[in-house]
């Protein structure tokens, strides 16, 4: 059988149209991280007290008053640096998930990734005393042991989507569980430190703990890039990726691997800032309507999202409230509008 020639006008119009998708892309990640350099600039300057932007530059280059210095260094400094990588985490994590499972609810919010960690955290501040490194460690192994769970528990000659969320959402609501009943058997000094730990907050920021969050992000967020074709050929699905030479099992082991990694250090350092891996890719896919794994806007996306977050409940709101309380009123309504389409589509039966 001898198959027809693809027209020359064809291959033409399909690279027109990829070349336009790349440019059109490329203009919203520049946009998403002029809005982030906006956002990191204002919380400089703008808190309780503004301090002029030419005073926030001596202060950078060292030559600021010392009221400046101690503001913008001490205090603004460290939490701005920390909401920028701490997003980008919560947001490359999450678009890796939701485009290897090819599903919007795939993210560690929903599939008992960040319960494994809160649970493993509360029950070493309530019943160990734990605190700071110690927490942040037990935080990260009992992220990766609860992926590794739900990923077997979910096998049944592969992995279905829907399968592993359904799982996922099983063993987040048993782990929310542990989570209460350590709460009720809380002293109250430990009460408060764990609720602290499970809002999701940048309070207490320090460019020491920005070292591990940083580290996770350029390694695991760099393996994540450097399979973004691979993500995009798996989104056709394992047959046709297979079919162009991508190894689909290999790709799958280092993405949940990779992605886990960077979600359990972000959750380890910040607690579990909520809906912001969850919320990042829709959010960069509607907003530039292009398609693909856009692991690098919904990275800047996320950072957005906690940086504007943390500024609203720290300044905006009429009490004070950590940036995980914000962005789980961001990301609720929108969960809720999602398990409905999805449940009127049939997409997990």
């Amino acid at each position: 059988m001898i198959e027809a020639p693809v027209p020359a006008g064809l291959i033409r119009d399909l690279r027109t149209l990829r070349l336009r998708n790349v440019r059109q892309l490329w203009r919203f990640t520049l946009l998403g991280l002029a809005l982030l350099v906006v956002g990191f600039a204002l919380t400089l300057s703008v808190g309780q007290s503004v301090t002029p932007p030419m005073d926030v530059i001596r202060v950078l280059l060292g030559e600021g008053a010392p009221g400046d210095t101690f503001t913008v260094r001490e205090l603004r400094l460290p939490r701005a640096v920390m909401g920028v990588v701490a997003g980008m985490c919560f947001g490359l994590a999450g678009s890796a998930f939701q485009v290897l499972l090819r599903n919007p609810l795939a993210s560690p919010d929903i599939i008992g990734i960040s319960a494994g960690a809160s649970a493993a955290a509360v029950c070493a501040i309530v019943f160990f005393g734990a605190s700071g490194p110690t927490v942040s460690a037990v935080a990260i192994l009992s992220a990766l042991g609860v992926a590794v769970l739900v990923y077997v528990l979910a096998w049944r000659d592969g992995v279905a989507s829907g399968r592993l969320i359904l799982v996922g959402i099983g063993v987040a609501a048993m782990l929310q569980s542990v989570v209460a009943y350590s709460l009720s058997k809380a002293p109250a000094w430990g009460l408060q430190e764990a609720l602290r730990w499970l809002s999701g907050t940048l309070n207490g920021a320090s460019l020491g703990q920005v070292g591990p969050l940083l580290a996770a992000l350029v390694i695991g967020g760099g393996v994540l890039l450097t399979q973004s074709r691979a993500l995009a050929a798996l989104q056709m699905g394992d047959d046709a990726a297979s079919a162009i030479g991508v190894p689909v099992a290999q790709t799958r082991i280092l993405v949940v691997l990779s992605a886990v990694a960077v979600i359990a250090v972000a959750t380890a350092v910040c607690g579990p800032i909520a809906f912001v891996a969850f919320l990042a890719r829709p959010l960069a896919s509607r907003i530039s309507g292009a398609g693909g794994p856009l692991l690098l806007l919904s990275a800047l996306t996320g950072a957005v999202l906690v940086v504007a977050a943390d500024y609203t409940g720290q300044f905006l709101l009429p009490a004070r409230y950590p940036v995980g309380i914000v962005t789980g009123a961001l990301g609720a309504p929108y969960l809720l509008y999602l398990i409905a389409r999805i449940h009127r589509k049939g997409a997990l039966s």
